[in-house]
């Protein structure tokens, strides 16, 4: 069960050669994962894990500067919303659990404000197939969840509804997120998205934006299927 295996994944964080560090990072080192980009220290941002086993997950605690964190501040929770230790989760822990329990092939989630995501989303934007990157995430476009206060069930199941079918989506008026197999991928997806989110807002400042059609994204999505994978030519499984 989860709560045999609280002890073991806070053990994992913490143990780890050169491990997962949930702390901002202004040059992540080659044995370190900066949890929120090589974030600016005024940006602002979350990040939680899959706990390893169980029906639970880590999560950053709230209220606490991330340059101070230690790996036994990550806060460990269960599906019924309880967590365990004295350190309080980040107030966004009700759509981390519900994306886990929703999304089984999710193993990490990143929840970030960074400065343009955060700037479309505050616009009710859906990013468009302005650039055929926009595939990386699943789909013809990045959509922006509605509007629901912060920490709310609202909130969350808005976030399902724009996650349905992708990687990413926006929050109006919040942040973005992304998903991914484990810390990594979610990461990258992370940086990538906000990458397009500064494209497009460069691109708002030139005039209306030339997309993508429909059937070219078609295309996209296909031979993304196989994107960036290669042959096994090193006995490596």
């Amino acid at each position: 069960g989860f709560d045999d295996g609280i002890d073991a994944a806070q053990r994992w964080v913490a143990d780890s050669d050169g491990g997962l560090k949930f702390i901002f990072l202004e040059n992540s080192g080659p044995n370190e994962e900066a949890a929120i980009f090589d974030c600016r220290p005024d940006d602002d941002g979350f990040a939680a894990m899959h706990a390893i086993g169980g029906d639970g997950f880590l999560i950053t605690p709230t209220g606490l500067a991330y340059e101070e964190l230690a790996p036994a501040d990550i806060v460990a929770m269960n599906s019924d919303g309880r967590h365990f230790g004295e350190l309080k989760p980040s107030s966004e822990w009700r759509f981390h659990r519900d994306i886990y329990a929703r999304r089984p092939e999710v193993g990490a989630i990143v929840h970030a404000h960074s400065p343009f995501a955060t700037s479309l989303a505050c616009m009710d934007c859906v990013i468009p197939a302005f650039h055929y990157m926009i595939a990386r995430f699943g789909g013809v476009d990045v959509r922006c969840a509605p509007y629901a206060i912060f920490g709310s069930q609202e909130l969350s199941d808005h976030a399902l509804l724009a996650l349905q079918h992708r990687s990413a989506c926006l929050l109006a008026h919040h942040g973005m997120l992304a998903v991914g197999r484990d810390l990594k991928q979610a990461l990258s997806l992370a940086l990538e998205l906000e990458t397009l989110c500064e494209q497009y807002w460069r691109v708002l400042q030139i005039g209306e934006p030339k997309l993508l059609s429909e059937d070219e994204m078609a295309r996209v999505l296909e031979k993304f299927e196989g994107y960036g994978q290669q042959p096994n030519t090193k006995g490596v499984v």
